[in-house]
């Protein structure tokens, strides 16, 4: 009936959405001062579209200038020709180079004759004979004494009719070539190499609206197959376009081969090397006649595209190769018809065009790498933002004082959903204002979804990975080496599989299940869809375009929601169970015993054994007093422990710890009970066990009538814990500390504010002003002061507090101490402490806990009467006298013992029960009339002294056992 009627009058905690609304707020004010940093995160996207406009603008202005802009010449000056004032300027093709011949009108494009592309003479393949002729033998490129020939592969199923075709490549070179050209306009001239050969060695553009090969100060080659003439010079113009040229012959040679495979190693090797490494084996093309005859003509043409490759332009297609073809073409007719019959390729020229500017869109050179990268980089920023309140033991401050996981997650997970759709919200806005076509051309529903279901699932993500690390430093480097690792992956190895239309799909899929590469799988077909609707003038992706055959969004839509379903509760189980294992997923351990190598006869067995060897009488009445109280159920205003046990499984071969071995403890309300010991004896397993963070091995705790077991959550709203270290947030305010906390005790209202005005003027921080201020201000004290009213607020009925005053001044202290006297009339304290004097001053009853029980229990005079065992005596004479003194408290206390002597002054044990107190006395009026006492002192032993004897006496006990 007493448990009963104390349940009535219990706090009960609060209750799951009162504990949402207080971790909100108290969230709300932590991210309000952090807002300049949660709007960096949020605003990054739109900062980043800004950059790519400024860079776009800058490019744009550099493209504008006149190395860009179409060329322009004076055609009429006034006065002096030379000297004048320009009258009247012309722009077009005919005054530009290559780049500012894109940005002109050009109404007419001119024609111009087509070439090949001739290797540079030091790189051309070569037969030794012909090397030692041009290279002088060496190879290097250096001074030659012919000119190099240029070679074809030739090779066909015809031998015969293969050599014959390739004699005819090179047709013979008319006789104005070599008998002098007049230096004018001869545009027949160039008319005439429609029915030749010519080639450069200058790079072809992107397009043909200047040929490079025809600019004034070229080089053009004419090749034949024996040059009976060595260079002239060529000026005068064609459509307008100036032309002065250096013409020169070039042998060409065709070169058998076995068949195409070797055509195929020969020109790679000259392909391998490019323009940045170039090698001495660079062909002009290949041909492989195959079954060509008299009645058909079939040919394969290969060449060398790397010319060109390495300096930026397009690969040598038609403006090079269309030559090439003219060549076998015309061998083949002239072996057919006769040296008389032609096939004319006359000129090559361009489509039309009006004048342009010359423009590189930034937006479109941004592929799904970048995007993947943006997105992804929210990963860091929640996974430090959740490790470092487990870091900082923060997350368990707050399970201490009863807040539920599920709260947490909401609050969390709110937060991160905010922040990650605010970053997207202005991704997708700011990316469509600059015209980004994977944001403006693609359905914004179906970007929603893609971009919703992907930021939960990175929450999702986030929230796992959190149960990995207890640091921000290592969890921050690993998620960013995933966030760029995925990326890369992706760009590199992904993309090959995408577009690899034989790569099993199932494996695809699987690589998928990979939320970067889900990621980067979206973005890459946003981004094909955008460029597809940019060419044809269309939109981009459509929902009905998601059942096409080649689309993967679908299957990263449904991936996505797959993960973020399955993977929800595995993160929530990780985070709930710190202590999980396997089997708890079927119900076959709990976490109260998850100890596979525990066993309670064991357990049993070493308990009685400790008991019956090392017990003292007062740990035993103890007991008697806990069985009693458990058989009357008298738990009004109490505090309950029976037999209490801890077992830690041992690992590696190692033995199961017994940290806490049976303990049993009653303690009533007003008091405040100091647990002593050494480091390693127990205490803090004690204190965990209390509080809910650890489950019993075995035995039980009742708290006010509630069970340790059962009752946790309605034991969280009537405790209190102040934490060795102080475990708060450095920007939130002493008093929005104690409103988080004071909420989640279920203090509301008036009530809530009175509670925390008078926590703050119970611990000085009221009047100071420091209460509202942030913690980063505060100074050591008074953090600790701080979590001393955490602790206390909301009158909790049991309060833990472990080693409260440390790092406290001496004032501060006894303030400190004043509070806890105050506090202790309406609660019960379990404090441990390292001070002494703390426990003198503060607690009713001293347990000395060893080797995970107690030694003794009592109060400290009473601990001090029944262990301490001797009286200190010290008395300090001249220099000389010592002898003489410790004779005299010789014959008066036979049982003293001499602890030291310095410079006349000498310390003595007495022991109790040898020597009572007039007898102490006694040596001391003995030892003044023996020598001249300067000074002298008689002391109790002190609760320190009880305490190290205690400890030792234990350790030798086991020593001996």
């Amino acid at each position: 009936m007493a448990a009963a009627g104390s349940c009535r009058v219990r706090r009960r905690l609060a209750r799951f959405f009162r504990q949402v609304h207080a971790l909100l707020l108290k969230n709300l004010s932590f991210q309000r001062r952090n807002a300049k940093a949660n709007a960096a995160i949020a605003a990054f996207p739109a900062l980043l579209c800004v950059l790519l406009v400024a860079i776009q603008a800058v490019i744009d202005g550099e493209l504008d200038r006149p190395p860009f802009r179409c060329g322009c010449a004076c055609v009429r000056r006034d006065g002096d020709r030379t000297t004048g004032a320009c009258a009247a300027t012309e722009c077009g093709v005919q005054h530009s180079t290559a780049t500012q011949a894109l940005s002109c009108s050009v109404p007419a494009p001119p024609r111009w004759p087509a070439t090949t592309q001739v290797p540079d003479a030091p790189y051309r393949a070569l037969t030794p004979v012909h090397s030692a002729r041009c290279r002088g033998g060496g190879g290097s490129g250096g001074a030659s004494e012919a000119p190099c020939p240029v070679a074809v592969l030739i090779t066909g199923q015809n031998r015969r009719l293969t050599e014959g075709l390739g004699r005819g490549l090179f047709p013979d070179v008319p006789t104005s070539y070599y008998l002098g050209v007049p230096n004018s306009n001869n545009s027949s001239y160039l008319d005439e190499l429609s029915t030749i050969v010519p080639g450069t060695s200058t790079l072809p553009p992107h397009v043909l609206f200047i040929e490079p090969g025809f600019v004034p100060n070229s080089t053009l080659y004419v090749i034949q197959r024996k040059c009976i003439w060595d260079s002239h010079n060529i000026s005068g113009s064609s459509d307008a376009m100036p032309i002065q040229l250096d013409v020169k012959c070039v042998q060409g040679m065709s070169l058998w081969c076995r068949n195409s495979a070797v055509i195929n190693r020969h020109l790679y090797k000259g392909y391998k090397g490019g323009n940045k490494r170039r090698t001495l084996n660079e062909y002009l093309a290949g041909y492989d006649f195959l079954d060509t005859n008299k009645r058909q003509f079939h040919v394969y043409v290969s060449y060398n595209s790397t010319f060109s490759r390495d300096n930026g332009h397009h690969p040598m297609t038609v403006l090079r190769v269309a030559r090439l073809v003219n060549m076998a073409s015309t061998a083949y007719l002239k072996f057919l018809r006769g040296p008389n019959v032609e096939m004319r390729l006359e000129y090559l020229k361009e489509m039309p065009k009006a004048a342009t500017k010359i423009r590189l869109d930034l937006t479109t050179l941004l592929d799904a790498l970048f995007f993947t990268w943006t997105v992804q980089l929210l990963l860091p920023v929640m996974l430090t933002y959740l490790v470092y309140e487990k870091q900082h033991n923060l997350r368990l401050m707050m399970k201490m004082h009863g807040l539920k996981d599920g709260p947490y997650w909401m609050i969390s997970y709110a937060y991160c959903l905010s922040l990650s759709a605010a970053y997207m919200m202005f991704f997708v806005m700011f990316g469509s204002l600059i015209g980004l076509d994977i944001f403006r051309l693609n359905s914004y529903s179906i970007q929603f979804i893609f971009y919703f279901l992907y930021i939960n699932l990175q929450i999702v993500l986030a929230f796992l990975l959190a149960s990995f690390f207890s640091s921000v430093k290592t969890a921050s480097v690993i998620s960013y080496i995933y966030v760029f690792g995925s990326s890369l992956l992706g760009e590199a190895l992904l993309q090959l599989f995408i577009e690899d239309t034989s790569f099993p799909r199932q494996w695809l899929v699987t690589m998928e299940l990979v939320p970067g590469f889900a990621l980067y799988r979206g973005f890459y077909e946003l981004a094909e869809y955008a460029f597809a609707g940019r060419q044809m003038g269309k939109t981009g992706m459509q929902w009905r375009d998601l059942n096409d055959p080649i689309n993967g969004m679908k299957d990263v839509l449904l991936l996505m929601s797959i993960e973020w379903i399955l993977l929800l509760p595995v993160a929530f189980l990780l985070d709930h169970r710190p202590t999980w294992h396997p089997l708890f997923l079927f119900g076959f351990m709990s976490t109260k015993h998850s100890s596979p190598s525990w066993r309670p006869d064991k357990l049993k067995q070493r308990s009685r054994k400790v008991f019956a060897d090392m017990a003292k009488p007062d740990v035993f009445l103890e007991r008697k007093v806990v069985k009693k109280l458990l058989k009357e159920m008298d738990m009004r205003n109490m505090i309950i422990c029976h037999n209490l046990k801890k077992v830690y499984p041992g690992k590696n071969g190692n033995p199961d710890k017994l940290a806490v071995k049976g303990l049993s403890l009653a303690l009533r309300k007003g008091q405040c009970f100091g647990m002593l010991g050494p480091n390693g004896a127990g205490k803090t397993s004690f204190i965990n066990m209390m509080i809910g963070l650890v489950a019993p091995t075995y035995g039980t705790a009742y708290i006010h009538g509630m069970d340790l077991r059962r009752d946790m959550n309605e034991i969280y709203a009537n405790i209190g814990v102040c934490p060795q270290h102080d475990l708060l947030w450095e920007t939130l305010t002493g008093r929005e500390h104690l409103m988080f906390y004071g909420r989640l005790k279920n203090l509301t209202g008036a009530a809530l504010l009175k509670a925390v005005d008078d926590s703050l003027k119970s611990v000085n921080l009221f009047h100071s002003g420091f209460g509202d201020k942030s913690v980063n201000k505060y100074s050591g004290g008074m953090k600790r002061r701080l979590s001393v009213a955490i602790a206390l607020i909301g009158n909790p009925k049991v309060v833990y507090m472990d080693e409260p005053s440390t790092g406290l001044d001496t004032t501060s202290r006894s303030n400190l101490w004043n509070v806890i006297k105050r506090a202790k009339k309406n609660c019960t304290i379990i404090l441990t402490t390292h001070s002494m004097e703390e426990a003198e001053e503060l607690c009713d009853r001293v347990g000395i806990f060893v080797d995970g029980n107690f030694q003794c229990l009592g109060t400290p005079k009473e601990l001090k009467a029944r262990y301490g065992g001797v009286r200190a005596l010290t008395i300090t004479t001249a220099v000389g006298h010592e002898e003489a003194v410790e004779r005299a408290v010789a014959r008066r206390c036979p049982g003293a013992a001499k602890v030291y002597c310095v410079a006349g002054t000498q310390r003595f044990e007495v022991p109790r029960r040898g020597a009572r107190l007039d007898g102490v006395l006694g040596a001391v009026e003995a030892a003044r009339r023996a020598a001249p006492v300067q000074a002298w002192g008689v002391a109790d032993a002190t609760l320190e002294d009880v305490f190290v004897r205690v400890a030792m006496d234990t350790r030798a006990a086991h020593v001996l056992s």
